[in-house]
Order: structure tokens, then C-alpha cells, then sequence
């Protein structure tokens, strides 16, 4: 039976000004699929790349890639959920800023009665990153000092609480010093204003003028060529996103001038590929949270008729921590 839902469209690429409030059709569950009634949305910065064109996505379409909510019906030959379950999911495609959704049983992670929906829409996406970062692409190790771009943000507030937890002095760049507050009271050891402050100049005086072995740079254009001459030699440049613009195309030489450096630009979808890669993501993300090490700050909420605010504030930067969307 067809029934339909409230959700956030957009027809085509632009500002926050395409993004449509719209009721839209509501499907029955097929084989391998679940109906999610959506408790909370998560807002994360991919979200305007998809909006933007950045990151192409067929149109129409719908927008967002987390929520948490309770499973009300599911399809043939589903195994991983029940009705009435809590859940969360963090993956494509994107659909998730709607009041109900249908998606893939296998990409939804049961909720520990601890989480709340709120919490969970607000940190499955950013702490599976987190997870992935410093854990996976480069394992951090106690006594190391890194530097993260950011670190005031929703990705960034959780990344310097879970490497303090793991030993590790955190380098954070910063937009204010109200950030730079916010940033040192999650973590963050020395927070960099980099609107005053040379963050190249200050990591190398941090470190004794060695550099760092990692930077994590999701800031993308303004802060690429910089963060190369953060790191040490054969240190690892993890760029994951881009909040300024997608950084210039470079010649690959460049890393062996600036030391033998490497480059990787991972991606959530490409570490959480398998339903047990996922689980396992999901459950250091639950353990780190509900042992009091790491606390989600949900510092925005916007309700989903709202979402361009919400978009105008996320790419004006005048967020800090997390946002949800609330149907």
C-alpha cells in the first residue's frame, strides 16, 4: 500500500534556495528493504556537495545521509531488522531528510537503549568517520601528535575527544576564538585560529619544527598546500572532505619534494562496505560514546520544513558541533 511522507527535494543543483519541502510517495518495503519512521535527521556537509552539483546525484533527488528512527515494516527476505526496532543508518542513497524512508535492511545498525534518536542521527555519520580516520586509514598511537582541521566542527568535536581518550596531543584549526574554546573544552590540546594564526608555522613550533605524521583535512582548497608542509617525512595527508572548494589539481612530485609524502582520500562508504565492517564501525562508535569518553554536542536543531536555514548556517560556518533535522 502507497501511502506518503514530508520530505526535502531538490529539482536541481543550486543554493539552499532549491531545496523543496515537498510530500512525496511512500513505497512498501521490497525484498532486503525496511520502512524507517524518522525520528531525527542528521546534517553533515556532504549534504551540500549534493545540493551544490559538487557531488553529482541524479535529479530529482532527495538529500541527506543519516537518521534514526524505528523500523515499521519490512520486505521479504529481511534478516537483519524487526518491526519495531530502533535503528540508525549513515550511507547512500541520499533520501534521508524525510519524515519516513525506505532503505536497505542491510545498511541499518540496531540502537543500544542508551542512545537516543537524536544522539544517533547526530553522530553515526561523523563518528563512523572519526572512527574510520584514526583508527583505519592511519592508526594513531599514544604519544603521537596529529593535526585535525576543524576541530570545532561536528566530525572535529568528536575526533579530539577520542584521541585525547587514546593518548594522543591534538593540533586543531579553527575559524574564532569562541571555536577555539569549544574546541579545547572537547579535546583539543592546541587550538589554531587560523584567520590570525599561520597553522603551518604553529605545527612546526608545536612539534619542535618535525611536523606531524598525520593531518586530517576535510577543509579541502584553503588549507591543502598547507597541510603538506604540516607533515613530517612520509607522513600521510588524509583528505576527506571539501568545506572551501575542492582542492587544486597538483603534480604527484610534489610529494617526493616535500619529503616522500603520501596522500589518500578515503571515503565512510568505502570502510563500512560490508555489513560487518559497518557493525564493527558502528559498535567502537557505541562503546567510545557510552563510556562517557566521547559526548555528542548537539549544539543546532532545525525542523525539516527549515532545512535551507540549516544549510545557510552549515556553509557559512556558523555551526559548531552537531546539527539534526527534526521531522
Amino acid at each position: 500500500m502507497t501511502t506518503t511522507t514530508n520530505a526535502i527535494r531538490i529539482h536541481e543543483n543550486g543554493g539552499p534556495e532549491v531545496l523543496r519541502y515537498e510530500e512525496v510517495p511512500l513505497e512498501a518495503p521490497g525484498p532486503g528493504q525496511a520502512l524507517v519512521r524518522q525520528r531525527a535527521v542528521g546534517l553533515n556537509f556532504i549534504d551540500t556537495y549534493h545540493r551544490t552539483g559538487l557531488y553529482p546525484v541524479p535529479l530529482p533527488s532527495g538529500l541527506g545521509m543519516e537518521a534514526a528512527g524505528v523500523v515499521e515494516a519490512v520486505g521479504p527476505e529481511v534478516t537483519e531488522v524487526s518491526v519495531g526496532d530502533r535503528v540508525a543508518y549513515a550511507s547512500g542513497p541520499p533520501g534521508a531528510y524525510a519524515g519516513a524512508r525506505v532503505v536497505a535492511s542491510d545498511r541499518l545498525v540496531p540502537l543500544p537503549d542508551a542512545v537516543d534518536d537524536e544522539t544517533a542521527a547526530a553522530m553515526m555519520l561523523k563518528g563512523m568517520t572519526v572512527e574510520y580516520l584514526i583508527r583505519r586509514t592511519f592508526e594513531v598511537r599514544p604519544g603521537q601528535t596529529v593535526l585535525f582541521h576543524a576541530a570545532a566542527g561536528g566530525v572535529g568535536l568528536i575526533a579530539c575527544q577520542w584521541l585525547r581518550a587514546l593518548g594522543v596531543t591534538v593540533i586543531g584549526t579553527v575559524g574564532s576564538d569562541e571555536k577555539a574554546a569549544l574546541a579545547r573544552a572537547h579535546g583539543c590540546h592546541h587550538p589554531v585560529v587560523y584567520s590570525r594564526e599561520d597553522f603551518v608555522e604553529r605545527v612546526r613550533e608545536l612539534t619542535d619544527g618535525e611536523g606531524v605524521p598525520v593531518v586530517y583535512d576535510s577543509v579541502g582548497r584553503a588549507t591543502f598546500d598547507g597541510s603538506l608542509d604540516c607533515l613530517r617525512p612520509r607522513g600521510l595527508l588524509v583528505s576527506f572532505g571539501n568545506a572551501s572548494g575542492k582542492p587544486d589539481p597538483f603534480d604527484a612530485s610534489i610529494l617526493a619534494q616535500k619529503g616522500a609524502l603520501y596522500l589518500t582520500r578515503p571515503s565512510l562508504f568505502a570502510y563500512t562496505s560490508t555489513r560487518q565492517e559497518l557493525l564493527t564501525s558502528a559498535r567502537a562508535l557505541f562503546e567510545v560514546v557510552l563510556s562517557g569518553k566521547v559526548a555528542i554536542d548537539i549544539r543546532q536543531r532545525f525542523p525539516l520544513a527549515e532545512t535551507a536555514e540549516a544549510h545557510r548556517a552549515l556553509e557559512a560556518r556558523a555551526t559548531t558541533g552537531a546539527s539534526v533535522l527534526v521531522p
